[in-house]
């Protein structure tokens, strides 16, 4: 039987599943619509795309890493309840697992890895139908390039992942620890960019009072450099001081440790995502006068 645009169409409104996972279901049913769905309700795939729209901004940041190499992956849930539910834990070990074995260097990859006899992606469906909210795979981050490598998740919120030429675990493990709980904006100062650095400088000449601002150009041209460059040691990660022995800076710290900063990824549940504050007084002052 021939699989048609109307019956794919048909099919996916009956289901909610995606258009291909219905094509694929048709095609393998022979185009019976009935079995197809049948089918898409037993893999969890129906009415799993239906939830895909609503807001997945909690979640959990796993962790996965064996000796030089280390994967962070990002996997959202609606609630925060659902984020320490233990089939939830278990599918974002599970996917962390999978990115780091399978190699693979982004999400849209890592959906087609297997879990098993499934995919990450259907894994996904399956958890969807068995928990009832919309769960994403958001985003991942590997390190894999022979360096000493620090990784670190703190309380499964946020995750990050340091690499340094030379150095050591111990030390590697405790700039990813600074990086989890100061999360400076840059790594170095050659990484600040221009137009922050002139921002900053006007913002400082403009709260100068006008007896320092009326003083030569070479001592005020100090002053600010002064005031800059404590704002960019603030905002660099070599320039902080490190958590771990605030008597040293990050820098110095990496330099007493034999150590070079190559990369520092830094990923947090929900940043970027808009979350929907629901007013449940609001709607139940609105439903009550209905």
């Amino acid at each position: 039987m021939e699989i048609t645009a109307s019956l794919v169409k048909d099919l996916r409104e009956r289901s909610g599943a995606g258009m291909m996972e219905c094509k694929k279901a048709l095609t393998e049913y022979g185009g019976d619509i009935e079995a197809a769905m049948e089918h898409l309700r037993k893999t969890g795939l129906a009415k799993a795309d239906k939830k895909a729209g609503r807001v997945a901004a909690e979640g959990r940041i796993a962790m996965a890493a064996t000796g030089s190499k280390a994967v962070l992956v990002e996997i959202n849930s609606e609630t925060d309840f659902v984020a320490k539910d233990t089939h939830f834990v278990a599918f974002t070990e599970a996917v962390a697992q999978a990115a780091l074995a399978s190699g693979v260097a982004d999400v849209e990859a890592l959906k087609t890895v297997k879990l098993g006899e499934v995919t990450v992606e259907e894994a996904r469906a399956l958890l969807i139908a068995k928990i009832g909210e919309n769960i994403q795979v958001r985003r991942m981050a590997r390190v894999d390039a022979g360096h000493t490598v620090g990784a670190y998740i703190h309380g499964g919120k946020i995750g990050v992942l340091v690499e340094l030429k030379g150095g050591n675990d111990e030390l590697a493990r405790g700039i990813a620890m600074h990086v989890a709980a100061m999360n400076p904006p840059y790594m170095t100062a050659a990484q600040v960019p221009a137009e922050f650095l002139a921002k900053e400088k006007e913002i400082e000449l403009a709260k100068m009072s006008d007896k320092d601002r009326a003083k030569p150009a070479e001592i005020l041209e100090k002053i600010v450099s002064g005031k800059i460059a404590k704002i960019v040691n603030e905002n660099t990660l070599t320039g902080q001081a490190y958590v771990m022995d605030t008597n040293l800076s990050v820098e110095a710290a990496l330099k007493a440790g034999g150590a070079e900063m190559v990369s520092m990824t830094r990923l947090a549940v929900g940043e970027g995502i808009e979350k929907v504050v629901e007013d449940y007084a609001a709607e139940v002052a609105k439903a009550m006068q209905v």
